[in-house]
């Protein structure tokens, strides 16, 4: 029997992060007692040994050679086979809270899909990162929006909005979020954020940029189109070792 539920990883140059993300993984289903998943980790073009060591820790790799997360998702999904899909980022943890109460949301029925709040893994946080934080937690919430380090849906949702926007570069997530919303308003379907179970994620890019490079970075990603041109994108294709 095919396994039920897809977990897909968008990974570029994610040697260093994948085992810890797959190990989480694997743990959170060994705790809610769920056998039929698979793990995909869509190699985006990396120049590290981000295969090798997917393969090493029990993904199946597939490869995406255009540098693009919306790309990279789209191509996990179209190599998977669950009818409910995770999308999870590469530096990002799943933990058994999270997945049981996205389980016990997709067997009841009445979703679409949905994503969950965030925390970082530290525990001191800059003020302004801390504020930009809580403030994004708010309106994922409010307007039922996913954050890109965690999203699932139904296969079906998936494929009847044609998948993840590819023509962004940044915030395909949101658009998405939107899409499927409305696909599964028509069929009296939730797109729900889960609160009470918060996924973690690398805080890594606190590390790499400070408070006012970040808030630059979020300012620009406000002029009309920025997102739809990769230059532009440098917080999400970027690192610092790599401008050097």
């Amino acid at each position: 029997m095919p396994p039920r539920i897809s977990v897909l990883i968008p990974a570029f140059n994610e040697e260093a992060q994948l085992p810890l993300t797959l190990a989480s993984v694997r743990e959170s289903f060994a705790e809610v007692g769920e056998t039929a998943y698979e793990i995909i980790v869509c190699d985006n073009n990396s120049t590290d040994a981000t295969t090798a060591v997917a393969q090493r820790h029990g993904a199946r790799v597939v490869f995406e050679p255009h540098n693009q997360i919306a790309r990279a998702r789209n191509t996990a999904a179209e190599r998977s086979v669950g009818e409910w899909l995770i999308f999870l980022d590469a530096d990002t943890r799943l933990n058994p809270d999270l997945l049981r109460a996205t389980l016990r949301l997709l067997q009841a029925g009445g979703v679409c899909g949905g994503g969950s709040t965030v925390r970082f893994d530290v525990e001191k946080m800059a003020p302004m990162h801390s504020a930009l934080m809580g403030l994004w937690n708010t309106i994922s919430v409010r307007l039922s929006l996913a954050a890109g380090s965690y999203v699932f849906c139904l296969r079906q949702a998936w494929e009847a909005v044609g998948g993840f926007d590819q023509t962004v570069y940044a915030g395909e997530e949101l658009y998405f979020s939107r899409n499927v919303k409305r696909w599964g308003r028509e069929r009296r379907l939730r797109f729900t954020v889960i609160a009470e179970a918060p996924i973690v994620t690398s805080s890594r890019k606190l590390q790499w940029y400070g408070q006012w490079q970040m808030f630059r970075h979020i300012l620009g990603m406000l002029r009309p189109g920025a997102h739809r041109k990769r230059e532009n994108c440098g917080l999400w294709y970027e690192r610092p070792a790599e401008k050097k």
